[in-house]
């Protein structure tokens, strides 16, 4: 079976979730290397790219994994949500130890993922987040490389946002405008 990271109770419409509350696992600063930890976050494989967004369950503000913030990533041991790396940048939400030993050992960098280990993993671990009708994932590769993706970093996601926010114009977004008179 494969660990689960970042699978809370807000991030569902179903409780008790394998990881609980987030609220609970807030901390006020993060692991020493937590850059690296959540480049390696960033970096997983793909297993399943959903197409739907949502915002930060704590400060309901978009962020940087909003757009399919509920895709599945994996390193081959470990199974997360793709926004799981941002609630970790931006709250230092607590890791397990196992994990970061393991990313650790690795040195930061993903490794490959051989299909026929890892299927049988993913096939028993998938109902416990709630995709036991999902169509079972199966790569036509022997091996699963780790592919360089980009990702945009927070603080350029938060640079944006905020020019965005200075170059909207003045006035109402809610009601309509009349037409100018020529």
């Amino acid at each position: 079976m494969l660990g689960l990271l970042g699978f809370y109770d807000e991030l569902d419409d179903r409780s008790g979730q394998p990881n609980g509350s987030i609220r609970d696992a807030v901390q006020p600063a993060g692991e020493p290397d937590e850059m690296d930890l959540v480049a390696y976050l960033d970096a997983g494989h793909v297993l399943i790219d959903v197409m739907e967004g949502g915002p930060d369950v704590i400060t309901g503000t978009a962020h940087r994994h909003s757009p399919g913030c509920s895709s599945l990533l994996t390193d081959g041991s470990w199974l997360w949500r793709q926004d799981f790396p941002h609630y970790v940048e931006t709250h230092h939400v607590s890791l397990p130890a196992a994990f970061v030993a393991h990313v650790r050992s690795l040195k930061h960098r993903m490794p490959a993922i051989t299909v026929a280990q890892f299927a049988p993993h993913y096939d028993e671990t998938m109902p416990l987040v709630g995709w036991a009708s999902a169509v079972p994932w199966r790569s036509a590769a022997t091996t699963l490389v780790p592919q360089t993706r980009t990702v945009t970093s927070k603080a350029r996601f938060d640079a944006a946002r905020r020019a965005q926010e200075r170059n909207r114009p003045d006035g109402s977004w809610g009601a309509p405008r009349k037409p100018r008179r020529t």
